[in-house]
């Protein structure tokens, strides 16, 4: 590969999605058929998929689902039980696709395959329509701020290409859709069995004009979807090279979480109030005028002020909410119960700090959306809204306007294992 070559592959857009869907809905093989039309796999991997398509049986075709089922226990049931993660390019864009479970007792799997998620992916079999699971799926995409979503009717092969069954799918979604927080919604029928409209345009359904799903990945527009208003610029480290060339240079190294920084601007340090304006902004490649989300940099302020790990830097005129109680929606992730009056260490940006669960609002019913608010016994893979108490301040926007600012972990102290992802409110 050459070095022009190279430097084009790392500079393309990169579109991180997720697929989710009832069980047999096929997530794994829509993957593995766009893998394969797309020319995005090697050899020595269909070589090995065939071979196992052979070992387990089946109707002679190679199974395509195989490309993403990479534990043996999936293999067997053939089911998807953790998230793969797969890469891939076209010409026009880069893609790193989570394939998350089905399952109910998988939510959290799904919630950890989402987080990231520029774009879900939600399978729905013509024959059954509109299922428990795909609600389920998408109130989850819309709590976790996915904001473009793409319903593939799957196996319209088995109910001969009908026009009138895509179309009455389509109006049952949009009826349930307009409840939730989805900005772009698009559908898609699709054959991810024999390949009609994943990568190809499809012979069988002439009636439909819109775009293939690859299509669709390439061309979705996400250059908007990080909030550039909001300058938000947590602090992971100082940086003083102590040598004799770089002797007074004081640094603040991070990843711009929101907003534009520019050379000249006046900033605020977070806890401690105190304002400077920024004299020089560095980056990997040497200096630059401005900084934008997500790229990493070090900011160098004209004042000398003590600012350590966990502080954030922001805009004079536009600051995030500095508070120790916060109110949330949680996906929790551990075996044991959540606990009221449990103390917890959460982590916040790059923040640590403990915190307290002071009250558990309701349940969240995530086949029926309804909120259950005499049930408070929260364990694995349930949704709630509870309220906690932070023993030090948190710099926060709403999660729906900054992803990266508005969410939390929260960490079991005597294991040290997650068992919370919260999404503030």
């Amino acid at each position: 590969m050459s070095e022009n070559t190279t430097a084009g592959y790392l500079d393309m857009e990169l579109l991180r999605f997720t697929t989710a869907g009832s069980v047999d809905d096929g997530k794994s093989t829509l993957i593995g058929r766009l893998l394969y039309d797309s020319k995005a796999i090697f050899q020595d991997q269909m070589e090995a998929v065939e071979k196992a398509s052979k070992r387990i049986g089946g109707d002679g075709e190679v199974n395509l689902a195989l490309l993403t089922d990479g534990l043996r226990s999936e293999r067997e049931q053939g089911i998807t039980i953790d998230v793969a993660y797969r890469y891939f390019a076209t010409p026009k864009r880069k893609f790193i696709i989570a394939d998350t479970p089905g399952h109910i007792q998988y939510t959290r799997n799904m919630v950890t395959g989402a987080s990231t998620a520029n774009l879900a992916i939600i399978l729905v079999d013509a024959r059954h329509g509109l299922v428990e699971q795909t609600a389920r799926h998408s109130f989850i995409a819309s709590l976790l701020g996915i904001k473009h979503v793409v319903y593939c009717i799957n196996k319209m092969d088995l109910v001969d290409f009908s026009q009138d069954t895509f179309e009455k799918i389509k109006s049952q979604l949009e009826d349930f859709t307009s409840k939730l927080e989805i900005s772009d919604i698009r559908y898609i029928p699709i054959s991810a069995l024999k390949g009609d409209n994943v990568v190809d345009r499809s012979k069988n359904m002439s009636w439909y004009e819109g775009s293939t799903l690859l299509y669709t990945l390439e061309t979705v527009h996400i250059a908007s979807d990080q909030n550039h208003v909001d300058c938000r610029f947590p602090v992971q480290t100082v940086i003083r090279p102590q040598t004799t060339e770089f002797h007074d240079y004081r640094g603040y190294a991070g990843r711009v979480a929101g907003g534009v920084f520019k050379k000249g601007d006046e900033v605020t340090i977070l806890p401690s109030g105190f304002t400077s304006k920024i004299a020089k902004i560095d980056s990997f490649d040497g200096e630059i005028e401005q900084a934008f989300s997500p790229m990493s940099c070090t900011l160098l302020l004209e004042d000398n002020i003590d600012i350590s790990r966990g502080d954030m830097i922001v805009r004079t005129n536009n600051q995030p909410t500095v508070s120790q109680d916060h109110e949330m929606m949680i996906c929790w992730m551990s075996q044991r119960a959540i606990q009221l009056n449990g103390k917890y260490a959460i982590k916040h940006t790059t923040r640590d700090a403990r915190c307290i669960v002071k009250d558990i609002k309701y349940k969240v019913d995530i086949n029926s959306l309804h909120r259950l608010e005499d049930d408070k016994d929260i364990k694995m893979n349930d949704i709630a809204r509870i309220t906690i108490r932070t023993t030090v301040p948190l710099f926060t926007d709403r999660y729906q306007r900054n992803r990266n600012t508005g969410s939390v972990i929260l960490i079991d102290e005597n294991t040290n294992e997650t068992v919370g992802a919260g999404m503030i409110l």
